[in-house]
């Protein structure tokens, strides 16, 4: 069962239902899915893998295996473009263990409605703890259910993009042995000087 920051709308959380199993036999987890509407539709489907790191050709291989369901199932009307994308860096919060997994990482928090006045929360996420998500601001650790969110980011920070950059080596997305180092005894057509270089197997 999705909840209201993975599928918002009544059709999304018709198309989580359907993407879902889809999604967890290749090894991913859904993390967003929005049907976006305007001059033309768009559907926007957001995974990742439960230990973090999915790749283009990953992207590539959900996007026909959901293609193909959609045509059978058809719950969209018109005519709709896929978009298959990774969470990115500043990844959104969708699933109560994200704040957890997340722990230490700043974060912006926004409440569907007025909690202790205020809305909007940013501060240092302090993991979970039974069903509400706690968060460091200003005034102390705060705690707020997580029912209560209608939205929630990580923020860009160089904690994160180091621990991104951990989890793409962990999942072997980034994987040194991939890259050969090239002898200084044997340069590169037209090339004068070649120490240190590396280049990368296609």
């Amino acid at each position: 069962m999705s909840n209201d920051l993975i599928a918002k709308a009544a059709i999304d959380r018709r198309l989580a239902e359907i993407l879902t199993p889809v999604l967890e036999d290749m090894g991913f987890e859904l993390v967003r899915v929005r049907l976006m509407s305007g001059k033309s539709t768009t559907l926007q489907v957001m995974a990742d893998r439960p230990e973090g790191g999915i790749e283009v050709d990953d992207c590539a291989a959900i996007s026909t295996a959901i293609g193909a369901v959609l045509d059978v199932e058809d719950p969209i009307l018109d005519a709709y473009t896929l978009e298959v994308s990774s969470p990115g860096i500043d990844r959104p919060l969708t699933r109560l263990k994200d704040f957890d997994t997340y722990e230490g990482y700043e974060a912006k928090l926004e409440t569907a409605e007025l909690q202790g006045g205020r809305r909007r929360f940013k501060g240092q996420l302090a993991g979970i703890e039974g069903d509400e998500v706690l968060i460091n601001v200003e005034e102390g650790t705060i705690g707020l259910k997580f029912d209560w969110l209608s939205d929630a980011k990580l923020v860009l920070t160089d904690d994160l993009i180091k621990e991104m950059l951990r989890q793409r080596k962990h999942a072997g997305a980034l994987n040194e042995a991939a890259f050969d180092e090239i002898s200084p005894e044997t340069p590169l057509p037209g090339d004068t000087e070649t120490e240190g270089s590396h280049e990368e197997n296609t």
